[in-house]
């Protein structure tokens, strides 16, 4: 019998028209793109579906956006697939980073309008940071954690996520960012990709975010979870209240242990992951962590269409 981890994609998955192939077919998704077009008051709909990308990758849009999307995501698969095939029901929740809220509303711990007014206010908070300093990210491909951890030391920069073996990504200021990156090739890293963000995300630079954020989240309605989500910030379950605050405030400038947590739920009898959400970035970390398992993403009609004819022939 099929062991399901749902998991959520973080920024750096938008792409213009996600969730539209939902919105034209689906009640359910339209109403979750019209409900956060209200609580945002802009017409996210419209930056999602027509773009232009630019705007659209920007943190203060792209967050809400990417929530947005892997919710009505969600939406539908409940609507079409949980019908008719309860096994696809999961055991656990994980996100990537931002994804980790998109869990959460999966889990019935937050409802989906504070998830958004939340993340609206996350979004804002970093890109406040970001602007405060020259820096960034940057991939390593190709070296093991502890080599990445000691370059970290050494160029005083940041580990920001552990994706997947033989891939690292750090933040910090960039012209330490850019030692770092040397000695990475000087070590034997295959690549160095500087990535397209303004900010040093998941670092000690997003300190004063992550304290105004804990303001937001002190307040906002959260219960107990349904299912269990595997945070970012310690690769392990949790279910109550306080667990959930202090996880997503911590993780605001903490790594993202991404390759720690998909092995904890491999741990636990996981047999199949499915993406819920735009892209398919953690269905390919996930399979470089165990290229054996079976992994799948929900994110547009072929999908969905593809998973139906499939609950047919059974």
């Amino acid at each position: 019998m099929k062991k399901i981890a749902y998991v959520f994609p973080g920024q750096g998955s938008q792409s213009v028209g996600m969730g539209y192939d939902f919105y034209q077919n689906f009640e359910s998704a339209k109403r979750i793109f019209d409900e956060a077009d209200k609580v945002l008051g802009y017409p996210l709909t419209r930056l999602c579906f027509e773009g232009p990308i630019e705007k659209l990758s920007q943190t203060q849009y792209s967050q809400p956006a990417i929530l947005t999307t892997s919710i009505a995501c969600l939406e539908v698969l409940r609507e079409n697939l949980l019908p008719t095939d309860s096994c696809l029901l999961p055991l656990y929740l994980a996100g990537h980073s931002l994804g980790e809220y998109s869990a959460l509303v999966s889990a019935g711990g937050i409802e989906f309008k504070e998830a958004l007014r939340i993340v609206q206010k996350r979004a804002l908070f970093m890109q406040e940071e970001a602007e405060k300093y020259p820096t960034g990210m940057m991939a390593i491909l190709g070296l093991e954690r502890n080599e990445v951890e000691q370059i970290c030391q050494e160029e005083s920069v940041e580990v920001a996520n552990i994706n997947c073996p033989g891939q690292i990504v750090i933040s910090g200021l960039k012209g330490y960012l850019e030692k770092a990156g040397q000695k990475a090739i000087d070590l034997g890293a295959k690549r160095v990709i500087p990535l397209s963000v303004n900010g040093a995300f998941h670092s000690s630079f997003m300190k004063p975010a992550q304290k105004k954020l804990a303001e937001v989240l002190a307040t906002a309605e959260i219960k107990n979870l349904q299912t269990p989500v595997i945070v970012n910030i310690t690769a392990g379950p949790v279910t109550t209240p306080d667990e959930i605050r202090e996880s997503l405030t911590r993780q605001i400038s903490g790594s993202v242990l991404w390759e720690d947590s998909v092995r904890f739920m491999l741990k636990q009898g996981v047999t199949t992951f499915i993406e819920i959400g735009p892209g398919k970035v953690l269905k390919g970390l996930i399979r470089k962590i165990e290229p054996n398992v079976e992994v799948k993403n929900i994110e547009n009609m072929n999908n969905l269409e593809q998973e139906q004819r499939k609950n047919q022939n059974y």
